[in-house]
């Protein structure tokens, strides 16, 4: 046999079996009511882990739905990684700064979402996520490109309000403005921008706030100085 084929075989089973055992895996079976999920990710340190990653959503029977792969997958963890004797550790909320995956009824349909961490292209260097609104005629998870734009330009992921159906996200502008903005859902339409309150802490002695806020499909401004 070619030496050179042989010394290219070794190399690669070499590489191939780094990578395997390099990798971390997760699970989280706690956000949900309706699934579970399994991360595996390339990276990992002792405060966090990043890299390209493989997400696969389970039912609460074990069952696989689907799989997902983010190019980025970003985990930081507050207290550092601990290391585990099993080959998956059981990944919680209070572990980490920002969860790797959000579940919730993202679009007020009955039926809970997903989004998924990549990367940190939010708001100042905040992370972004991709979001999968679930289909239940194809009976998966489809993208949203609204909703992903939604939680990738503010300071991370949007908050839920299923209360009153909408929305939440913040964002800042250098430590002088911050903005808190809503946005309902329209059916069959898309995402509207309802209200936003921008705070300026431009004065030493003064905040000055403006909310504008959309009724009857006209805006109405206040404004007020504290």
């Amino acid at each position: 046999m070619n030496t050179a084929i042989i010394y290219k075989t070794l190399f690669a089973l070499l590489l191939l079996g780094s990578l395997c055992f390099g990798q971390y895996r997760f699970k989280m079976d706690g956000e949900s009511k309706k699934y579970n999920a399994e991360i595996t990710i390339e990276e990992c340190e002792t405060g966090a882990c990043r890299n390209k990653a493989d997400i696969i959503v389970f039912n609460k029977k074990g069952e696989k739905i689907q799989t997902f792969t983010s190019e980025n997958l970003v985990i930081y963890f507050k207290d550092g990684l601990k290391s585990a004797k099993t080959d998956i550790i059981q990944l919680t909320s209070g572990m980490t700064q920002d969860s790797p995956v959000f579940f919730g009824d993202f679009n007020f349909d009955g039926t809970e979402d997903v989004a998924i961490r990549n990367g940190n292209g939010g708001n100042y260097g905040s992370g972004s996520y991709d979001v999968y609104v679930f289909n239940s005629t194809r009976k998966q998870f489809v993208p949203s490109a609204e909703l992903t734009d939604l939680a990738s330009s503010y300071q991370g992921m949007f908050e839920v309000d299923a209360k009153r159906k909408r929305l939440i996200t913040y964002a800042r502008s250098g430590a002088a403005l911050h903005y808190t903005s809503e946005y309902q859902i329209i059916p069959n339409k898309g995402i509207d921008l309802v209200y936003e309150k921008i705070t300026e802490f431009t004065d030493e002695d003064k905040t000055k706030t403006t909310i504008k806020e959309k009724i009857n499909n006209k805006w109405v401004v206040k404004k007020s100085y504290k």
